[in-house]
């Protein structure tokens, strides 16, 4: 008798029924999708990591970390430095 191999979806699906598994992974994605848009808006204005860590008085190594997600440590306050910085306007939405 031969077992099948789950797949990444099959695994992610019985694990998200575990409520704490789900809590940690959600908050995990929102991490990445905010690191993921400061990303594109830096790249979209043609600036570096270092370029925009100057703006903000940081350094290059803060946004690398905001930008992937990991060590992630940031506040209200940081991204509004960054929409200050890029002249952009922070929107926060509740869904």
């Amino acid at each position: 008798m031969t077992k099948k191999l789950l797949g990444l979806q099959d695994v992610l699906r019985k694990e998200l029924k575990d409520k704490e598994f789900k809590k940690y992974y959600e908050e995990e994605g929102r991490k990445l999708e905010i690191g993921y848009k400061i990303a594109q808006l830096r790249h979209r204005l043609g600036l570096t990591q270092k370029q925009l860590a100057g703006k903000i008085h940081t350094t290059q190594t803060v946004i690398a970390r905001l930008e992937s997600g990991n060590h992630w440590t940031c506040t209200l306050r940081t991204l509004e430095k960054i929409a200050s910085a890029t002249g952009s306007k922070l929107e926060i939405n509740f869904k």
